[in-house]
């Protein structure tokens, strides 16, 4: 008798089941490194890569995935210098994924209109204007001051940084774990998302406690200290002024900062 015609198939259209922290697994001979917003801590960068890079050559029979969450530039003073890292790294036997935070995406609305994206300048975007030799005085702007800037930083970027910036990703996917930068919509499925929730909702996520068809792992909101609740992960803990630059490692059902 061949039972396997008893068993019935799920269908391939229907939504996985909820998962929950308890429960969430990687896949089998699987190990993740995720980072969590940079914002242009390039010092700290450094050291934690260095640590990952110690902690990988024992685990050396497990694949490697190094999962960055977005936010790479501004308030930190070293913004250009944490791209020209992450574009150095030499990791050939290591999977690098980067995904798009809302920085970058505020970053590339300013690089297309300067006047209409502005507000950047105002949350930290002044900060990746100085790494790359461009200083403003934010108090007395003018639109003609505005415009220069966004001419300035289009000649000072290399190719090689707008391709970076370009090339980012809204989400990566791994076993039981969605990551993305700031969160998602819950009353969306993960692969319904808005792209603008993906990159900045707050409250509506961080207040929801059911459950997804996967564990979130995000950043965007600061936390003193990482936190693990039973349907998401949180990383950010504000690196740029706290000098902690956080790591969450997962391989099977563990779960635990570098």
């Amino acid at each position: 008798m061949r039972f396997n015609r008893l068993i019935p198939r799920k269908p391939q259209d229907e939504p996985e089941g909820p998962v929950s922290l308890d429960t969430a697994k990687m896949p089998d001979g699987h190990r993740a490194y995720v980072i969590g917003d940079i914002h242009g801590r390039n010092d700290l960068l450094q050291d934690l890569l260095q640590k990952i890079a110690d902690d990988y050559k024992s685990r050396s029979t497990a694949k490697g995935h190094l999962v960055f969450l977005g936010d790479y530039i501004d308030r930190g003073r070293h913004s250009r210098e944490v791209i020209n890292t992450l574009l150095s790294l030499n990791l050939a036997d290591m999977k690098i994924v980067s995904l798009r935070g809302n920085h970058e995406t505020a970053m590339q609305a300013f690089l297309d209109d300067p006047v209409r994206g502005k507000r950047w300048l105002y949350y930290g975007g002044d900060a990746t204007l100085s790494s790359y030799g461009i200083d403003v005085a934010l108090c007395n702007l003018t639109e003609e001051d505005i415009l220069e800037a966004g001419h300035r930083l289009k000649m000072a970027m290399p190719s090689a940084h707008s391709n970076f910036l370009n090339g980012l990703v809204d989400s990566h996917i791994l076993g039981d774990y969605f990551f993305v930068h700031a969160g998602v919509d819950p009353c969306e499925s993960l692969d319904k998302q808005d792209p603008h929730d993906l990159h900045w909702i707050r409250d509506e996520f961080l207040d929801h406690e059911g459950l997804y068809e996967k564990i979130i792992v995000h950043g965007h909101s600061i936390s003193a200290t990482p936190e693990f609740r039973n349907n998401r992960i949180a990383i950010d803990t504000g690196a740029f002024y706290s000098n902690l630059l956080t790591c969450l490692v997962l391989e099977g059902s563990e779960k635990v900062i570098l």
